[in-house]
């Protein structure tokens, strides 16, 4: 089925097509499609995350009090399409306002809400996850970085790992160990972290491709004020899970970046010099098949969203796009050979081997579909 947009998220396709075409810039276009920037780089960004908050584009999903447009669902992958298409730059903070924010909206203090969302949305404050640490990735319940209640503070020590824009950030969303005596779920807290206290050590992490969109940070006896407890004291495990399942709309778009992919590789092949022969025809038609298997789950997660009865769509669409976007690199290695080795193909390549890990293992997510889909029953 073709998937059909109400009119008024039509409407709101044109007015931002219009502004798009009259506000991006060429120095904007296609500006940090990978999170690994320069100090250049991220003022560029933030220029344009400026651009956007003062339009009311960089958080239209918030609450019109906070700067956002109260927009549902559908506008929010309206929003992602047009960016897309037009080559428009994310915003400087991915995570904080697509994640974060949710979470500082649904169990913040008010003077919380004053006090970070609006330089959060214009991009003036870079925040990242503290979440992952060595030994707690996808068993996030089993962190071990430790916050100790000293009555005016927290004195907090600990690690923490792929911390996307850790290098860059100005504030952390924090998960700690509160109460160590309490079940695992029930004793972890969340704080908001300023991260140029001291006692906290950043260090960059340059991944296969030569980048380093992620950061470790160390925490050493950190004096974090007792102001930035955000929900309930051990309440951390309920702020968590509203930052996680805030990812909706990005599910349902993630088709976009994979589309856009396999069309640049077949337009590469068909200007090479050599003949296209039927085994990269049909190379490349499989390809685009898959692209397009994505695009329908990724419609059918939405459409699942929509009607109240969003399940397991999620992680499917998850699993079928890490598998897609690992096929474009082996395929544009097929088919260019060594021109497959350098650029931007081979970044493609070197990249996507990450994407069966990040946000969610394929592991994980094959589990849900067992256990949720096929009904299968949890290995004892």
């Amino acid at each position: 089925m073709d998937f059909a947009y109400p009119p008024e998220a039509e409407t709101f396709r044109g007015e931002l097509r219009a502004w798009l075409e009259a506000n991006l810039e060429p120095r904007f276009r296609d500006l940090g499609q990978g999170l690994s920037l320069d100090r250049e780089g991220i003022e560029l960004l933030r220029e344009w995350n400026r651009r956007l908050a003062e339009a009311g584009y960089a958080a239209i999903h918030w609450p019109e009090a906070y700067g956002g447009r109260d927009a549902g669902l559908l506008e929010q992958v309206v929003l992602a399409e047009e960016n897309d298409r037009a080559g428009a730059p994310p915003t400087l903070n991915p995570i904080g306002l697509a994640n974060i924010a949710p979470a500082i909206l649904q169990h913040g203090r008010e003077d919380q809400k004053r006090r970070y969302l609006p330089p959060m949305q214009r991009g003036d404050e870079i925040w990242s996850q503290g979440f992952s640490e060595p030994g707690a990735g996808s068993d996030l319940a089993g962190l071990e970085t430790r916050a100790v209640d000293e009555g005016d503070c927290f004195r907090v020590t600990g690690q923490k790992v792929w911390n996307s824009l850790g290098e860059w950030a100005d504030w952390c969303q924090l998960l700690v160990r509160s109460d160590p005596d309490k079940p695992r779920h029930a004793g972890i807290s969340c704080l908001l972290l300023d991260m140029k206290l001291p006692g906290i050590e950043v260090r960059p992490t340059t991944t296969i491709t030569g980048e380093s969109e992620f950061a470790e940070i160390f925490l050493d006896d950190v004096r974090v004020p007792k102001d930035a407890l955000l929900g309930e004291p051990d309440g951390g495990w309920a702020v968590a899970m509203t930052t996680l399942t805030s990812e909706r709309a990005g599910v349902a778009t993630l088709h976009l970046g994979v589309s856009r992919r396999i069309a640049r590789l077949a337009e590469t092949v068909r200007a090479r010099s050599t003949p296209v022969g039927p085994v990269a025809r049909e190379k490349l038609a499989r390809l685009y098949l898959h692209g397009r298997l994505l695009e329908r789950l990724s419609q059918r997660a939405l459409s699942a969203i929509l009607s109240g009865r969003a399940g397991p769509e999620g992680s499917l669409v998850k699993l079928v796009w890490s598998e897609v976007e690992q096929e474009i690199g082996e395929t544009a290695a097929e088919l260019l050979g060594r021109e497959a080795l350098g650029g931007e193909w081979a970044r493609t390549r070197l990249a996507a081997r990450s994407y069966s890990i990040a946000g969610g293992t394929t592991q994980v997510n094959k589990n849900i579909v067992a256990q949720r889909v096929l009904g299968l029953p949890r290995d004892r």
